[in-house]
């Protein structure tokens, strides 16, 4: 943190930082931060993507964030067919086209994930990869592209073969086990999805995919840090083990998100968003009612860690894990003018996309 500084914006990029007197009294005690950038977003704004996969769906999610100073995103469509994948990635597609603020490509978590390990997702949508699925897997012509997928299902040519296409590849909703998962990171997967949740567990005998996320050293792990889904030592130790650099913040967010709605369908299922847990009516968690304002807060003030780091995990170090870290994620000169402008109890004032104050 640094103190009686200037950022100067042009053309929606930083121009410079230096020494100088900030005009506006209202920026002057509050702490500006890079833009937060949430690989994770089901829904938000009382719009699930996979109801919605289009760029007015896109659209309402984003803006339901970015008052929680979520500046860029990744709409993830959780396991559907793949007629439904097709025509969300064309969303995602017109969404970046016409400047959709925030939208830097997808997330598509599933279908191919081990049904022992499912969640809230519908097994009855879950499929095996095939070398067919490649090319429309791999066919966003502008943004990035994030699949989750259990690697004990997949061929590990075929995790090669989508890393080669330019997708980046996480493990998620697997048991696999710990050999399984070093053998598919060996293959090219770089991520784990909400790592703890809906995967195999680390035992003393067997590792799991949570021993092979904690030890592997060029692995990035998504946490999901509201309370509910990880307790506050267990994502301690997980900062601890992966590293700052490694940790990244997500919400997993559904539609409850900046609605005054508290209940959604997910397929057939009432989900209900009740003291910050989205479940279904046995009480499997479904998501989350969490953004990424309260992700940080919740890192900084219950897990411990400084502020500083808990902005990395929400802005940085997923940049560099999506391989846009040249664009977003610091305040830098060069790159995009995404900033946070947050107050004292770590909430958000302030949140400007491109060098453009966004409307509350």
């Amino acid at each position: 943190m640094i103190e009686g500084v200037t950022v100067t914006i042009g053309d929606g990029f930083i121009t410079d930082i230096k020494p100088g007197h900030v005009e506006d009294d209202d920026l002057l005690d509050g702490i500006l931060v890079p833009g937060f950038f949430d690989i994770q977003v089901n829904g938000g704004g009382g719009i699930l993507f996979n109801d919605s996969p289009s760029l007015e769906g896109v659209r309402a999610i984003g803006d339901a964030h970015r008052r929680f100073g979520t500046t860029a995103f990744l709409p993830t469509l959780i396991s559907d067919n793949m007629e439904k994948i097709a025509v969300a990635i064309d969303a995602v597609d017109q969404a970046i086209a016409q400047g959709v603020p925030g939208v830097m490509g997808i997330h598509l978590e599933g279908p191919f994930l081990n049904p022992l390990k499912k969640g809230i997702h519908d097994a009855g949508r879950f499929r095996q990869l095939s070398d067919t699925d490649i090319d429309m897997l791999s066919s966003l012509k502008q943004g990035k592209t994030l699949v989750t997928l259990a690697p004990e299902m997949v061929d590990d040519g075929l995790i090669q073969a989508l890393v080669e296409a330019g997708v980046v590849v996480s493990a998620g909703h697997t048991a696999a086990t710990y050999e399984q998962t070093m053998k598919a990171v060996d293959a090219g997967i770089t991520g784990f999805t909400h790592l703890f949740n809906a995967m195999s567990g680390f035992e003393t005998r067997a590792p799991g995919a949570v021993g092979a996320a904690l030890e592997s050293q060029n692995t990035w792990a998504g946490l999901i840090a509201d309370g509910h889904h990880v307790h506050a030592a267990a994502l301690r130790h997980a900062i601890h083990s992966k590293g700052v650099e490694k940790s990244i913040l997500v919400t997993d967010a559904m539609p409850t998100v900046g609605s005054q709605s508290k209940e959604f369908l997910l397929g057939e299922q009432q989900i209900v968003a009740e003291g910050g847990r989205c479940t279904n009516a046995e009480g499997t968690l479904a998501g989350s009612d969490l953004d990424m304002m309260s992700a940080v807060r919740f890192a900084a003030n219950e897990v411990g860690v400084s502020l500083e780091d808990a902005v990395t995990m929400a802005s940085l170090t997923p940049a560099c894990f999506m391989g846009l870290d040249s664009v977003i994620g610091s305040l830098s000169v060069g790159k995009q003018a995404d900033f946070v402008l947050m107050d004292s109890e770590l909430k958000t004032r302030e949140v400007w996309v491109k060098g453009v104050k966004q409307p509350h």
